[in-house]
């Protein structure tokens, strides 16, 4: 029962009011969907987030969390050497040992599927700390599709104490898995908080923003993808801005030089086509709510977009996220060049399909997630402690 405050790095004052959620934070999507929540955490009088970054990407990371207001507490120094992800699992849980031996939290909050919250999940696992899963209950059924995140995500719900689905269809993945009823429930995404937050602003298109009559929004990233399958999928979507003299195309190209390098390579030199580096939040959703759709391999974005009316082609060849294509506002195209490019040609091309899948929905949540999210774990968590049963 610590309140832990960071007075200077690594240094860590203790006293004894308040419930200590250790958050941890790797990646910018990461970033953007734990904002609320740990800002919600903020603003309770019971519970005091610990913010730590896994170092990756610092600079975006800590950038989207300064967004919500928030600022790290610490970030870990993983000193990587081969990008490989056995590196990266044996790095972090070195990492995240110390730090739970050194905070004592009272629970460990992560978000997600990436290998970070896989190995989070399992320190806190070891150390008898509750890990409070959000995003929980995802599922493709195949374990190399996401790869690697399905086994990431399996892993998290295996050890998770609670559960925080943002979807009846992934509750209903979890009971199937046996998670008792008690340990999940449906509070809807953060991602939706932190969108309709930001989106509730004006906001200027970004810089270097096609100034054309239909702008596609396109990126690329995912491992499985890399090498032929993200190279054929953005020949694809070149060859529907060749097709189509009024189209556009603004690429936000992904760090990763197995995503970044095709694009520059494939997508470069044409006047109709912007690629660029990693872009703010705020310029994110900027884009979003200028582009005419977007087509993408992202989770995120999938969410995201059906909420401002958005059309979503995905460029996977399945998604853990049907409940936006079951409501017509998304379909998945794989990566295939003609696919990709006839799909797009054909939302250009017929103007009832794409007034169809136009039509905002809201599958993901009402904005309310990060609320939900925080009451529950206060139910959870006080409920166990009598000296705070009146917080």
């Amino acid at each position: 029962m610590n309140e832990l405050t960071s007075l200077k790095k690594g240094e860590i004052r203790l006293t004894k009011s308040k419930l200590c959620c250790l958050c941890i934070v790797g990646t910018r999507p990461e970033a953007i969907k734990m904002g609320p929540v740990i800002a919600e955490l903020n603003r309770s009088d019971w519970a005091f987030p610990y913010v730590v970054t896994t170092g990756q990407h610092a600079d975006v990371v800590e950038g989207a969390l300064k967004d919500f207001g928030v600022v790290p507490s610490r970030r870990l120094n993983l000193e990587r050497r081969n990008g490989s992800l056995n590196e990266l699992f044996g790095k972090v849980i070195s990492e995240m040992d110390r730090v739970i031996d050194e905070v004592r939290p009272d629970c460990v909050i992560a978000q997600g599927d990436t290998t970070s919250v896989a190995v989070v999940s399992l320190a806190a696992f070891h150390m008898n700390v509750p890990f409070m899963h959000i995003e929980a209950g995802l599922r493709t059924g195949d374990l190399n599709d996401p790869y690697p995140e399905e086994l990431n995500r399996r892993i998290a719900g295996l050890t998770a104490a609670m559960h925080f689905a943002p979807t009846s269809a992934s509750l209903n993945n979890l009971l199937r898995e046996g998670v008792p009823p008690g340990d999940c429930l449906v509070t809807g995404n953060t991602g939706i908080d932190a969108l309709l937050q930001t989106a509730a602003h004006k906001l200027p298109a970004p810089k270097r923003f096609p100034n054309l009559p239909r702008v596609i929004l396109a990126t690329a990233h995912r491992r499985e993808s890399f090498g032929a399958p993200i190279e054929n999928a953005l020949r694809g979507i070149r060859a529907a801005v060749d097709r189509h003299d009024d189209l556009g195309l603004f690429f936000v190209s992904h760090p990763n030089p197995n995503a970044h390098e095709p694009a520059r390579r494939i997508l470069g030199g044409h006047p109709r086509i912007v690629v660029t580096d990693a872009i703010d939040y705020a310029d994110m959703v900027a884009a979003l709510k200028s582009c005419w759709i977007v087509v993408t391999d992202s989770g995120g974005l999938q969410e995201e977009a059906p909420a401002l009316g958005k059309p979503v082609l995905v460029l996977r060849n399945t998604t853990e996220r049907p409940e936006a294509v079951r409501a017509g506002a998304v379909r998945v195209v794989g990566t295939n060049s003609a696919a990709v490019s006839n799909a797009i040609s054909q939302l250009c091309d017929d103007p009832a399909l794409y007034a169809r899948m136009s039509v905002p929905v809201f599958p993901y949540g009402d904005g309310q997630a990060a609320k939900r999210i925080v009451a529950a774990m206060r139910a959870r968590l006080v409920r166990a402690i009598p000296a705070l049963s009146a917080a």
